[in-house]
């Protein structure tokens, strides 16, 4: 794991989290976050983007691009039964820098960089300096979920 882990995940303490799999640079949150786990996806041309979607680092791209998932803007974080949810993060600037998916039973799942992959409480526990904050949140009726190809 990151020797800053604690420098840039401060809320993220001792059992508000769990490691799920090992550290990999195959895929990246953005990716992790569209259930596509062998290919980042990021709005640059060494990373796989959605057909039709903007090659912009902004919050407005991104919500496009898990748009052509089925996810539409919704107001917070909170479980609701029958959908999946995605948070997309910034920095205090308004650059994107993460995304996070809501699991079956609340909780989240999140790839942290080129690091671990993790299941966390909330959102909240991943804000700080590395991610900003969490500041869209979109949904999409809950499927059978596999692991997609794009």
């Amino acid at each position: 794991m990151d020797p800053d882990f604690r420098r840039k995940f401060p809320l993220l303490v001792a059992g508000a989290f769990q490691e799920i799999s090992p550290a990999t640079s195959s895929y990246n949150c953005i990716a992790w976050a569209a259930g596509v786990d062998h290919i980042p996806w990021w709005p640059h041309l060494d990373a796989f983007w959605p057909a039709g979607v903007p090659y912009e680092d902004t919050i407005d791209a991104f919500l496009k691009a898990f748009a052509t998932l089925g996810y539409t803007l919704c107001g917070d974080a909170s479980l609701e039964s029958g959908f999946e949810k995605i948070a997309l993060y910034a920095d205090f600037g308004g650059t994107p820098t993460h995304a996070a998916r809501q699991l079956p039973d609340g909780t989240w799942t999140s790839k942290l960089g080129q690091s671990i992959d993790i299941t966390h409480k909330n959102t909240i526990v991943l804000n700080g300096p590395e991610y900003g904050a969490a500041v869209r949140f979109m949904r999409r009726p809950r499927a059978d979920r596999s692991i997609i190809t794009p």
